[in-house]
């Protein structure tokens, strides 16, 4: 009985001591991808650069290119998104084709669209109303300059 006591002690340290390592190693493990930058090409990087900074209120960070052609904003451990002008129009995009970003209230996200006159749907298309998914999170729609197709739900994490 001491020996079969010895050993689960044992494997228990052992346990605990793998599972430490693997939470450590596990964001870091060769062969996992982590986003670094979603690109939108754009027509006007201007307006396109206020809709993202007053809109979605998005924070710019510093760009390498310094030409004019890119505004980089930082999403957070999510990576980066990055406008690139050069578009030569707005083309009609598929609303399946989305960013789709999380906030803690969306209606207070509602009132800063309402704020600048961007018209928002749910995935129907009834204007001025959420989508409620099956598991109860609310969901809204709207279009930047270039008609991109941006999702802004309340999944937003609770820690």
């Amino acid at each position: 009985m001491k020996r079969f006591s010895q050993y689960f002690i044992l494997s228990f340290f052992l346990f605990l001591s793998g599972a430490a390592l693997a939470q450590k190693t596990d964001a870091a493990a060769p062969g996992i991808l982590v986003l670094n930058h979603i690109a939108v090409h754009v027509v006007n990087l201007e307006k396109s650069t206020a809709f993202y900074e007053q809109v979605l209120q998005l924070q710019k960070i510093p760009e390498p290119f310094k030409d004019g052609l890119h505004t980089w904003f930082t999403l957070g451990v999510a990576g980066q998104l990055h406008l690139i002008q050069g578009a030569e129009k707005a083309t009609t995009h598929n609303k399946n084709e989305h960013l789709c970003f999380s906030v803690k209230s969306i209606e207070d996200f509602i009132a800063n669209l309402t704020k600048h006159n961007i018209e928002y749907t749910n995935w129907p298309g009834t204007a001025k109303a959420p989508t409620v998914r099956v598991d109860g999170v609310k969901q809204i729609y709207f279009q930047d300059p270039d008609g991109h197709w941006i999702e802004i739900n309340n999944d937003y994490p609770k820690n």
